[in-house]
């Protein structure tokens, strides 16, 4: 006879804009709990982004990260913490090198629970002076999401010597295997 299991809870999604979504789409993917992370755009005014459109700048739409995570596993709350610790929340529309409204830090909620522990977090770094700078993190619901072009998903790991991957993807990976041991999947 099967014992009686409580069903797990349904899978979450989150969405998270921080620069080139090379760097958080690496990162997420190695996170117990996240089933998937797919890079895309978001929170633009274009019908149907593609790259070339988002780089313009004049779309409006984020770079970002959508994940679908386990709650069981991880928390939204440390999927935050990983977020703010991987890039640069104090720059304007900037991730080191890359400059443009595309490139803006974003925490892009899918309910207002996630939108008031974004909001709580980025006060308490703020009090906390975490940063030298205060964090320019914009919150706003998710809109206008699509997937970027299959050539995007899982760069690093099909390019990892590529030039950008070398020198910006790499660098940021080791800080949050460092940082985040124990939130490494296993094997």
């Amino acid at each position: 006879m099967e014992a009686n299991h409580p069903p797990s809870p349904p899978l979450e999604e989150a969405t998270f804009g921080g620069g080139c979504f090379w760097c958080l789409e690496t990162v997420l993917n190695q996170i117990r709990g996240v089933i998937q992370a797919e890079s895309g755009y978001s929170n633009g005014h274009h019908p149907h982004p593609t790259y070339d459109d988002i780089c313009t700048g004049n779309t409006g739409h984020a770079e970002v990260v959508r994940v679908r995570f386990d709650p069981a596993v991880v928390s939204y709350p440390q999927l935050l913490e990983v977020f703010f610790t991987i890039h640069d929340p104090t720059t304007l529309n900037r991730q080191g090198n890359d400059v443009g409204t595309q490139y803006r830090s974003g925490v892009y909620t899918h309910s207002d629970a996630q939108a008031q522990q974004a909001r709580a977090l980025i006060d308490e770094l703020n009090a906390r002076h975490v940063f030298s700078m205060p964090i320019v993190t914009e919150v706003r619901p998710v809109a206008n999401y699509h997937p970027a072009e299959n050539y995007h998903q899982g760069y690093f790991e099909h390019n990892p010597h590529a030039g950008y991957c070398s020198f910006v993807v790499a660098p940021k990976v080791s800080k949050f295997r460092q940082a985040f041991a124990d939130l490494l999947k296993k094997g």
